[in-house]
């Protein structure tokens, strides 16, 4: 009897501990990508998709990191609703430059990706970018919705 208990209390031990570290293992891997990561991941994929060979990869891969710290080191954007005209006149003012400064990198980076990859490979990069960046904004909830729109319909009540 004394026998049983023991290996029961053992096989109950062993059954804790593994599922806590399954429990951690499984946590790991949800843990949110740094930006580096992610940049990283995206450039990978969209080499595999355009099939570059292995240098065109490692080349697109640093160029396409590259670009993206630069961008990332222009700040965020401006969330802040203004309130008055003078702060509207600001925020848009901002907006330009900021779009600015994004169009002269990505003319910069157009240079450096013209050096190792066709025009329509670039074309092609450009758009899986695209494709990447509307479906991270639909999966963070900032795009647009999945499926087609509905129309708004009123609720009307009917009158007695």
């Amino acid at each position: 009897m004394k026998n049983l208990l023991k290996i029961n209390l053992m096989s109950l031990l062993v059954l804790v501990f593994c599922t806590t570290g399954f429990a951690q293992d499984k946590q790991d891997k949800h843990q949110r990508m740094s930006r580096e990561q992610l940049a990283e991941k995206q450039a990978k994929h969209i080499a595999q998709e355009l099939a570059f060979d292995e240098t065109t990869t490692q080349q697109f891969v640093e160029t396409f990191c590259a670009y993206q710290q630069e961008v990332w080191a222009l700040g965020p954007r401006q969330k802040a609703e203004p309130t008055n005209d003078e702060e509207a006149e600001q925020a848009i003012k901002e907006r330009f430059e900021r779009s600015q400064q994004i169009l002269d990198l990505r003319e910069k980076y157009y240079g450096e990706y013209s050096k190792f990859l066709t025009q329509s490979q670039i074309q092609q990069v450009y758009k899986l970018e695209r494709k990447m960046g509307d479906h991270l904004k639909q999966h963070r909830g900032h795009g647009k919705p999945h499926g087609p729109r509905q129309p708004h319909r009123p609720h009307f009540e009917p009158e007695d």
